[in-house]
């Protein structure tokens, strides 16, 4: 691991209890709703105003580990002329190795990235301490499959084209200190083909797909009432619980799974056209004696909305 960018820390006071986390990959395209989804899990599992060493729950951005750009990469950068959507702009093999140690229940340090600069702060570094649930969220956290598998639970924001341009260009502009010309040029460049040619195939990996992101407050509310089940288990039985999934259904395996929505050939964000079916993939907690394997269904907009069970 490359610890001059993340950083272990010593974590004897856990080695008596080290519990697995529920990792969770949420992503999406760009300015989708994927922080904002986040947001409101936190929010409503009454975590987001705790102590971060309190926390059951944390989030973490793939944008801490995009790599050091060149003085050459960063004068692109300054004028809108850099790939950040492509996956060769993040650092894959720290990405992996800091999940991989959060996995372990170790305590990690992941730098915060400063879009006006566009490069990683060493000096003001996040702390992320043993939780019970992980949530990582990213535009290509799909991407990368040795990255991919280590979630036990995938989430795919999907926000419609027009919405995230619309929510992108103010937010650049206003908080990340661009001009107008440059966040177009750079949307139309690299952003949209990006997305096109990266991040929208790997919607066929996720177990859950939210419509409209943050807006789908019932897709939400599902995903908060999985997780509060995950840690009521997770209290009742302790730390020797663990965490399987399975998948066997070949239509998942393809992609036609769609979470909150359609689970079909059907669009998933409009309700109409999919035909729902019965999936055999799972996603389940493991209590010492037995497991409860109870499938939760919920027909929402005339669509089929459907969450995996622990």
């Amino acid at each position: 691991m490359d610890i001059d960018n993340t950083l272990l820390l010593p974590n004897s006071e856990h080695k008596s209890d080290i519990k697995t986390p529920f990792l969770i990959g949420v992503a999406g395209g760009t300015a989708s709703g994927k922080s904002t989804v986040c947001k409101k899990i936190m929010i409503q599992l009454g975590q987001a105003d705790m102590d971060q060493a309190q926390r059951q729950v944390v989030t973490i951005s793939q944008d801490s580990f995009y790599r050091e750009l060149t003085p050459a990469e960063k004068a692109k950068a300054r004028k809108g002329l850099f790939n950040f959507d492509h996956p060769d702009a993040f650092n894959e093999n720290l990405m992996y190795d800091t999940l991989q140690e959060i996995l372990k229940g170790r305590i990690v340090k992941v730098p915060c990235y400063d879009y006006r600069t566009n490069s990683l702060d060493h000096e003001n570094k996040l702390t992320i301490y043993p939780a019970d649930v992980v949530l990582f969220e990213g535009i290509l956290v799909f991407y990368f499959p040795k990255i991919r598998d280590l979630f036990h639970m995938k989430l795919f924001v999907d926000t419609d084209s027009d919405t995230r341009l619309a929510r992108r260009v103010p937010r650049d502009i206003n908080e990340r200190g661009r001009d107008l010309d440059a966040v177009l040029t750079q949307y139309m460049t690299f952003v949209k083909p990006a997305f096109e040619e990266f991040c929208s195939p790997t919607k066929k990996f996720a177990d859950v797909i939210i419509p409209r992101g943050a807006d789908n407050t019932v897709a939400i509310d599902l995903i908060v009432q999985h997780i509060r089940d995950f840690l009521n288990n997770r209290s009742r039985y302790g730390s020797s619980t663990s965490i399987a999934t399975n998948c066997t259904n070949a239509e998942h395996e393809h992609g036609n799974l769609y979470g909150i929505g359609f689970r079909g050939t059907g669009t998933a964000a409009s309700g109409g056209g999919g035909r729902p079916t019965t999936t055999h993939c799972t996603v389940r907690l493991i209590p010492p004696a037995r497991t409860n394997n109870n499938n939760k269904h919920l027909k929402v907009n005339n669509a089929l909305s459907y969450i995996r069970p622990h």
